[in-house]
């Protein structure tokens, strides 16, 4: 499925992840409005989508600190100067604090359970609230996975049985699948299992 018509903004597009969106919302022909703590590197992921053969008039880079209440709004609205409307809000952006590694730190465990149920019901209000203006709130709920640079033979390549390690394919295939769904469809949440 295309994206032609969709506007897309993706928050922590900067890397990882977040770039992998921007890179295959652009490639399936949305509108791409991403952001990234620093303007430099919004402006890298840009780059990258525009010499995917990206209309330049369709790709936006912004800075954005997420945890900056003020630069939100700024960002909000710069986006909102630039288009009329938002088709879907990729919220990928998250506070990192460098720890112990979850899988070897068993009290950790209690904390990630709280922040996925945080997580859960956060969704179940927004979704509530939001479902009336045709708005559809997805919490995608991965384990680990492989983010392979979408620009690199790996991405195509990489095998996806039940027996080899998950992929940043799968959450990118289920965003597309619950994005395509027409809008009286509300997917909630996709739960994986670790592998």
């Amino acid at each position: 499925m295309g994206f032609e018509h969709h506007r897309v903004v993706i928050t922590a597009a900067g890397r990882d992840f977040g770039r992998t969106l921007a890179l295959r919302f652009a490639a399936r022909g949305a509108d791409v409005h991403l952001c990234a703590r620093t303007l430099q590197a919004a402006e890298r992921v840009r780059e990258a989508v525009l010499a995917q053969g990206h209309d330049a008039g369709r790709v936006h880079a912004y800075a954005c600190d997420l945890a900056d209440p003020a630069s939100v709004r700024e960002f909000a609205a710069a986006v909102s100067a630039r288009t009329d409307r938002v088709d879907v809000l990729l919220n990928h952006g998250s506070r990192y604090h460098h720890g112990p590694d979850l899988l070897s730190a068993s009290d950790a465990h209690d904390a990630f359970h709280a922040a996925t149920s945080a997580q859960a019901g956060s969704t179940e209000i927004l979704s509530r609230r939001l479902r009336e203006h045709g708005v559809r709130v997805i919490s995608l709920y991965p384990p680990d996975f492989d983010d392979h640079d979408p620009l690199s033979p790996q991405w195509e390549g990489a095998p996806r049985t039940a027996k080899d390690p998950r992929t940043a394919q799968s959450p990118v295939d289920c965003i597309f699948f619950a994005v395509g769904r027409p809008r009286d469809c509300f997917i909630k949440s996709f739960h994986f299992e670790q592998v």
